[in-house]
């Protein structure tokens, strides 16, 4: 078997990790419209137990966050009793499990709002995107900016979402502030476009993250919240004009509250890893905590990286789809299933909970074979 540091045992804080393997954050859309989760996701979730750590798919803080139908919450009672079957049973075969706290901000749609109300923004700047609805998907119209006196209610939002999350057991949550989302909004000057305290100039654009962040660890402590940032990336149509001062900053900020880890997709999400602009690895030495890589790794741009200490924690997301035991088979180097396009978002128990780990044949001449 191979001995390569990616499959030492580390320890992000207080959660000691078996290895250094992520399964990132993956929206599947299995939840009911309520957002409550179903049997399938336990299943789901303990059976990727080997990873080093999961990161939930993307999680409502509130009904105003959703922006994707049957997308899971964890803003009611009936969320944490549903989420905390889940981290038992992840919990059960010695497994850690961080929740990822979501708000989508302008990446929504009226049929998927509280009274069909439009989604709220820092701006009223329309992206250039579909929401994935019930119905199908429809045309983003733009949304209504968000009133200074409205934020504070926004972070409660975030403030009870991590309280529930610790009553549901999880061992930590991770700050979603990438991919063109809320807190990215705010961010990034293709969406921001405020003339108050929260827009403009680069310390005002990331106050409202970092209030975010700070009412977080205000329930967690600093040692059990991550977060991810995507400071590349063009999805959900949002741009920057110049991200290298503005996520150079931010990650600065970050790394004065101690956060336990920096999650950071490495490129264009999903796509490109070397993009034109400057190379978002690089704020791992901005920041004091572990750094988590995530863009296109594979067995040996993950091995490698560790290796180097260019990055702490290497984060797969799609292999972790069709391989539930992708750790073990990683460490055996075994050749990994595909995942199939089709049954990736919503449907049932196909192509969810039913890709086959190794077989013990094959797993014994693989292990002889190491």
């Amino acid at each position: 078997m191979a001995d390569e540091k990616l499959f030492e045992p580390l320890d992000l804080g207080p959660t000691h990790l078996a290895n250094r393997v992520v399964m990132a954050p993956l929206t599947r859309s299995r939840a009911t419209d309520a957002g409550d989760l179903r049997d399938i996701h336990v299943e789901y979730y303990s059976q990727r137990a080997g990873a080093g750590l999961i990161i939930t798919e993307a999680t409502n803080i509130s009904a105003e966050a959703r922006g994707y139908a049957y997308t899971p919450g964890i803003f009611t009672d009936r969320h944490v009793a549903d989420w905390t079957k889940v981290t038992d049973a992840v919990h059960a075969k010695g497994g850690k499990m961080f929740l990822q706290l979501w708000h989508v901000g302008r990446i929504s749609h009226p049929d998927l709002q509280p009274g069909g109300a439009l989604p709220v923004a820092p701006s009223a700047v329309k992206p250039d995107m579909k929401a994935f609805t019930v119905d199908g998907f429809k045309d983003i119209p733009a949304p209504r900016a968000l009133d200074k006196d409205e934020l504070p209610r926004v972070v409660a939002d975030y403030v009870k979402a991590a309280e529930n999350a610790k009553a549901a057991g999880f061992d930590g949550v991770e700050v979603h502030s990438a991919n063109g989302y809320l807190l990215d909004q705010f961010l990034r000057d293709g969406a921001n476009q405020r003339t108050d305290e929260y827009g403009g100039s680069i310390e005002n654009r990331i106050r409202f993250p970092l209030a975010v962040v700070d009412a977080v660890v205000g329930v967690w402590g600093p040692e059990r919240v991550g977060i991810r940032i995507s400071p590349v990336s063009p999805a959900n149509d949002l741009t920057d004009s110049d991200p290298e001062p503005l996520f150079s900053r931010y990650v600065e900020e970050l790394a004065k509250r101690k956060l336990v880890y920096l999650h950071v997709v490495e490129g264009e999400t999903g796509g490109a890893r070397d993009p034109q602009e400057f190379k978002a690895w690089s704020l791992k030495d901005k920041f004091d905590g572990l750094y988590m890589g995530n863009n296109a790794y594979d067995r040996t741009m993950a091995i490698e990286r560790v290796a180097n200490g260019e990055t702490d924690l290497a984060c797969f997301g799609r292999p972790f789809i069709s391989n539930p035991d992708l750790v073990e088979r990683l460490k055996l180097d075994a050749s990994l299933a595909e995942w199939d396009q089709a049954t990736m978002y919503g449907g049932d128990e196909k192509g969810y909970i039913d890709y086959p780990a190794l077989s013990e044949d094959e797993r014994s001449r693989l292990a002889k074979a190491a």
